[in-house]
């Protein structure tokens, strides 16, 4: 479980997360949306451990990600919106990295890497280098370190950007899977059919604070449309006329 709970982060002069409170729970996926700016982002590297909020607190199955950073980030598979990967590791060995640095080794870890090999279709560069992958390429060896050391919490930015059409169906195959095993997964997509089709619970931000949520039938229900792209736009027009969670989670 994911806990959020009065999150805010500025940045000097622009307040990036204002007082944003959300959970994300067990066997759920749980969709985080909204404009470019809203504060998503930065709410992530928050929850992922790498800058320190000015207030509130995020937890990760108990374990605040400040005052626990190790521990919070060992319940975490981490896909952030840069990939980040070394263009001298083939994709093999930057998840046998990211395994190491998760306390993996030996057979174990060659047998996940494996897995996670066959199930996001890397078969074809798995062993060449990273300088020169396309984005579905780096994408796929970015979710194969956040999963290498099968996290019980994912959170994920923009996780199938760049993919074709059957890669994003075997990763919302995959994400589909882990929910019913009782993983949590927060996600972020700019991608309404996406959020759609694999979302238990919504939750639209914009300026760093939640303006509505729900699951997609509530929020549907609430503007009166099967068009979740509708939802959002008429969220945020809520929202600039000073709603206030106008479809409380």
């Amino acid at each position: 479980m994911i806990e959020i709970t009065s999150l805010s982060k500025a940045f000097g002069k622009v307040q990036a997360v204002g007082g944003l409170t959300l959970t994300a729970g067990d066997g759920q996926i749980t969709g985080l949306i909204g404009p470019n700016g809203a504060g998503k982002s930065t709410t992530f590297r928050v929850a992922f451990g790498l800058i320190r909020p000015d207030g509130g607190r995020v937890a990760v199955d108990g374990h605040d990600v400040v005052q626990d950073r190790i521990q919070a980030q060992r319940r975490i598979g981490a896909l952030p919106d840069v990939r980040g990967l070394y263009p001298r590791l083939t994709a093999r060995e930057h998840i046998r990295y990211f395994g190491n640095l998760h306390g993996l080794s030996g057979r174990a870890l060659e047998t996940r890497i494996d897995r996670l090999v066959e199930l996001l279709e890397m078969d074809g560069f798995a062993d060449r280098r990273a300088r020169g992958f396309s984005r579905g390429q780096e994408l796929k060896v970015a979710l194969g370190r956040a999963l290498v050391h099968e996290p019980a919490n994912l959170i994920l930015d923009e996780p199938t950007n760049g993919l074709d059409v059957v890669s994003t169906r075997a990763v919302r195959k995959l994400l589909r899977t882990m929910r019913d095993a009782g993983h949590c997964i927060l996600l972020s997509s700019h991608l309404m059919a996406e959020v759609g089709a694999l979302c238990d619970q919504l939750a639209i931000i914009e300026r760093g604070r939640v303006i509505a949520a729900g699951t997609p039938e509530r929020l549907r229900a609430w503007i009166g449309t099967d068009d979740l792209e509708e939802v959002f736009v008429q969220a945020l027009a809520a929202a600039g006329a000073g709603g206030r969670n106008p479809c409380p989670l």
